[in-house]
């Protein structure tokens, strides 16, 4: 069982940054594929970005790529996204998720979910 807490949205200017942090609970936090996700307001949950167990593998969503940076450290079991050069477009609820095993980009196949964070980036 993990349970999973995002912290670090808000309110930001276009062309701004924001970090988001996962805090997962659990002695098993390395064994699981980290994932962010996001929901905009009228659209289907879409991925971000995940990272692999040791965080050697990453993997962006093409919108973010050279934007967004993902990272964990499993000593203290958290996972981070670091957000750059934010656009209007990337304001959404953001989550963090995990899942054992193979990666995905599917947020179906992820099993445990935190209670997301607003972000949202004005013009």
């Amino acid at each position: 069982q993990v349970q999973l807490v995002e912290s670090g949205g808000g309110l930001v200017q276009a062309g701004g940054s924001l970090r988001l942090s996962c805090a997962a609970s659990g002695r098993t936090f390395s064994m699981y594929v980290m994932g962010w996700f996001r929901q905009a307001p009228g659209k289907e949950r879409e991925f971000v970005a995940r990272i692999g167990w040791s965080g050697g593998i990453t993997y962006y969503a093409a919108s973010v790529k050279g934007r967004f940076t993902i990272s964990r450290d499993n000593a203290k079991n958290t996972a981070s996204l670091q957000m750059n050069s934010l656009k209007p477009e990337d304001t959404a609820v953001y989550y963090c998720a995990a899942k054992p095993g193979a990666g995905s980009y599917y947020g179906d196949d992820y099993d445990y979910w935190g209670q997301g964070t607003q972000v949202t980036v004005s013009s």
